[in-house]
């Protein structure tokens, strides 16, 4: 039997909550295109903001996904920790490693080191013994050459990978890249994901502000369920900080929880950038997941990166 609900939350490793200014005040732009009201708050009001603008924009972002396709092209050290954890929030079995990527005439390859590993985070044969663990490997570790590699965005969004893992990667490109999209195979979600669309985003208050993020001018765009509504929705936040001079996502937040019979998962990532050389690369993410299907173990993992280039 497959399991993509599996696929969908181990998809979630491989994304200053909005607060006016003291003294500001809270506009609803009920005139934009997009059919739910945006509260804005009085700095970005008084720049004749253009809402419907930003919203596609949001929409339509590429400079996400482009910093972790250019994460693949240059050499980096990153620290890695895995920490696996009980019902009772007992530690089942972490591991720690460093991993060093290198670039050789276009291919790259990672070689981790330092690699202290506890309880059964391996099997016997040396495997993952968590869905999480593997799916995070196929993303990041290059044990052997992967050749002419991109940067290039234009439709790779689209691509679908082969077997289960390709599946998986895919999915996982939707939900961290293109959030509110559609994402098929996921049963019993009806179409909870696409957040910006009528139905869906009657049920989430939009708010846009301004303010100040690693010392970059920022846009914050935070989406959370209206009230009445929690239970109802996937997302129970979605906080991005765009760069104000060229609208690069500096800053992700994403929370989702959803429970069914069959499934349930509540999972929590955040990821932050930074422009080296003029160029944006991911240099953070932490992932705090709590998955279970029908059949399978629940896997509860948390996870950080840190990247240095």
């Amino acid at each position: 039997m497959r399991h993509p609900v599996k696929i969908f939350f181990a998809g979630w490793l491989a994304f200053v909550l909005f607060t006016p200014a003291p003294g500001s005040s809270q506009v609803t732009d009920s005139q934009s295109i997009f059919s739910r009201p945006v509260i804005l708050d009085t700095f970005v009001i008084e720049h004749n903001f253009d809402v419907n603008s930003f919203i596609s924009r949001v929409r339509k972002d590429t400079t996400f996904y482009k910093a972790f396709k250019t994460m693949r092209l240059v050499p980096y050290t990153a620290e890695n920790q895995f920490v696996v954890s009980g019902p009772s929030g007992d530690t089942l079995a972490g591991m720690t490693c460093e991993t060093i990527q290198k670039i050789d005439r276009g291919c790259r390859t990672t070689v981790n080191s330092a690699v202290l590993a506890t309880g059964n985070f391996y099997t016997g044969r040396g495997d993952y013994n968590y869905y999480t663990a593997s799916l995070f490997a196929h993303l990041f570790f290059a044990d052997q050459p992967v050749c002419n590699e991109t940067d290039i965005v234009a439709g790779a969004l689209d691509v679908k990978g082969q077997g289960r893992m390709g599946n998986s990667e895919y999915q996982l490109k939707q939900l961290i890249f293109n959030p509110g999209a559609k994402v098929s195979g996921v049963p019993f979600m009806g179409s909870r994901e696409s957040i910006f669309d009528p139905g869906e985003a009657d049920k989430y208050d939009f708010k846009i502000s301004r303010a100040e993020y690693d010392s970059a001018d920022c846009y914050v765009f935070r989406i959370t369920p209206r009230k009445g509504f929690e239970s109802k929705v996937l997302y129970n936040e979605l906080t991005t900080w765009f760069r104000v001079s060229d609208y690069s996502i500096v800053a992700r937040n994403y929370s989702l929880s959803y429970h069914t019979l069959v499934y349930d998962f509540d999972v929590s990532m955040k990821v932050r950038t930074r422009s080296i050389g003029g160029r944006l690369y991911p240099t953070f993410i932490a992932y705090d997941g709590n998955w279970h299907v029908f059949t399978q173990k629940r896997e509860r993992v948390k996870f950080s990166v840190s990247v240095r280039y």
